[in-house]
């Protein structure tokens, strides 16, 4: 009988804190013991089954999805948004706005945050972050060249410099195309004192937040001239590539796809982007599902923000 009025016990404690809302002192007075022993047989209701946690996902949240993506691809964290239509500006939108909160909460103090400039949907969270001041960061570093297009090259220093501003951080801008017109114009612009500065920075990003592209490159980057031609991406295609971030492109293993392409990129590498501590990757539509697939094969992402159809795309296809 002992162990039966042990549990009768447990049991009452487990409602009157559980239940009825009473704090742990409230029940050590009421029932005349120690708090410490309230402490240990409410740890016990758990331990005996008494009391289970049970999450309920709010409407408009998939819990379920984003754990399944996390066991799946090896991610840190995933997140999936509620969007009522699988279209790519819809879904850019959403995105953006949750990834704006996710940064607002989990940014540290003194982050060096490194940015890929050329993604619509970054713009979009940019454009929904609300000023920081509690725990800013240290620098935003660009992490893809921008010069280009006159009419487009501002996007590109508009959104570091706002993201700056807005998590109270130093910007540092990348000054040199994203594609150089051949390997040795690259190594010209390397040698230039700001450029070197800025890319120095690449292995002290604390956080590093990327767009991911298929190979069909975005509005954004199309306008901006930072693109390959159609021949080079015609070949980057018949080599097995399906997407790419920021210019650095994979198959849909994850495997680096290797050309003399990559000898123009003026930005981050995926091998410096791999030692990162964290990385967000934003992304989503039907028309970019085998390049998320790819990316997260990679191995570089560790949290994925993208949209309920994408995600089940993304299970499905992995079976």
């Amino acid at each position: 009988m002992s162990r039966l009025n042990e549990l009768r016990m447990i049991s009452r404690i487990a409602q009157m804190y559980h239940v009825e809302g009473k704090r742990q002192a409230e029940i050590a007075e009421h029932l005349r013991m120690s708090q410490a022993t309230v402490s240990r047989m409410l740890k016990k209701a758990l331990e005996e089954d008494i009391v289970r946690t049970t999450i309920v996902s709010p409407s408009g949240t998939y819990g379920d999805l984003e754990a399944d993506l996390r066991v799946r691809f090896d991610l840190q964290e995933a997140v999936v948004i509620e969007c009522s239509e699988d279209r790519d500006g819809a879904i850019m939108a959403r995105i953006g706005e949750t990834a704006a909160y996710f940064v607002e909460t989990t940014l540290q103090a003194d982050e060096i945050i490194g940015v890929s400039s050329w993604s619509e949907t970054i713009l979009k969270m940019v454009e929904s972050i609300h000023p920081m001041k509690s725990a800013p960061a240290k620098y935003v570093v660009q992490t893809l060249g921008g010069m280009g297009a006159p009419g487009v090259q501002t996007h590109a220093t508009q959104l570091t410099t706002r993201l700056a501003k807005l998590t109270g951080a130093e910007p540092l801008l990348l000054s040199a195309p994203g594609v150089a017109q051949s390997r040795e114009a690259k190594l010209v612009m390397l040698s230039d004192q700001y450029v070197r500065e800025t890319m120095d920075l690449f292995d002290d990003i604390t956080l590093a937040i990327v767009g991911i592209g298929a190979i069909e490159p975005s509005r954004m980057l199309a306008r901006s001239g930072n693109v390959f031609s159609a021949k080079e991406l015609a070949d980057l295609s018949d080599a097995g590539a399906v997407g790419d971030i920021s210019l650095r492109f994979f198959d849909r293993d994850g495997l680096q796809v290797a050309t003399p392409l990559n000898e123009r990129v003026i930005g981050m590498s995926m091998d410096e982007l791999d030692g990162v501590d964290r990385v967000i990757g934003l992304a989503g539509g039907q028309t970019k599902t085998d390049a998320i697939l790819g990316a997260l094969r990679t191995g570089v992402l560790d949290v994925l923000i993208t949209d309920k159809f994408t995600a089940g795309r993304l299970l499905q296809l992995t079976g």
